[in-house]
């Protein structure tokens, strides 16, 4: 579904990543580790289409897009949940998923939103308050709500558990896991707690100052603890 050939970001004249070479089918959740600075999160931004790519080419069901823009990426069906949640703090809940969900007739939202708050209960009881009283778990569950107001078939989550109690991470893990077994959504997922994600995720690559150091199953990389301790430098719990 992703692939990412030979691809390399920039920014002035600082190589971020180089030359990555990176795969998510449908179905599966991949895992983008390595310590801060490795150039994860830029990785992300280039998929989703706010960094542009320097060399190398990224495709999405077989087409390239790296001259579209976030909205026409948008409209393919790739979702991006944002570091910092990224919220509108002044609007409510059921706003905030509104325009999650502009791309669609509105029936279809209104389908749609029922569906996104059945996922998370929270938000259903809250979706007159304003999303900047939620509390921090709760902003996150409607940042990962938000995204699936247009049914995305790719998902990219960045840093979903920083911040959060282990409950809520375990909750928002298992709706998207959940997603990927029943309704094949990819999902290529940056995260620091290395515990956690090596539970969920399928495969793993690592990155190191921007170029990948190793690739290898979510089971591999548990069972290597060498590459957690001094390749990834990430938080074990």
């Amino acid at each position: 579904m992703l692939e990412l050939a030979r691809v390399s970001v920039a920014r002035g004249e600082l190589w971020v990543v180089r030359d990555l070479e990176l795969t998510v089918s449908a179905g599966e959740m991949v895992a983008l580790l390595g310590p801060n600075g490795a150039g994860k999160t830029s990785t992300i931004m280039a998929i989703a289409g706010h960094v542009p790519v320097v060399e190398g080419a990224i495709r999405f069901e077989g087409r390239p897009i790296d001259a579209l823009s976030p909205p026409e990426r948008t409209r393919l069906g790739i979702g991006l949940v944002p570091e910092g949640r990224r919220i509108f703090p002044d609007l409510t809940v059921r706003e905030n998923l509104v325009v999650g969900g502009y791309l669609l007739p509105r029936g279809e939202a209104e389908k749609r939103e029922r569906e996104v708050t059945a996922l998370f209960p929270r938000l259903e009881e809250r979706r007159q308050q304003r999303a900047g009283t939620l509390s921090g778990g709760e902003q996150q569950m409607l940042s990962i709500a938000r995204a699936l107001m247009v049914r995305p078939r790719l998902l990219l989550v960045d840093e979903l558990s920083l911040g959060l109690m282990p409950a809520v991470v375990d909750l928002c893990f298992e709706v998207l896991v959940r997603l990927c077994r029943e309704e094949g959504l990819a999902c290529l997922v940056v995260e620091q707690n290395t515990q956690k994600i090596l539970t969920v995720a399928d495969r793993v690559t690592v990155l190191s100052a921007g170029r990948m150091v190793w690739q290898g199953t979510a089971e591999e990389a548990r069972a290597d603890e060498a590459l957690i301790d001094r390749m990834l430098g990430l938080e074990a719990g």
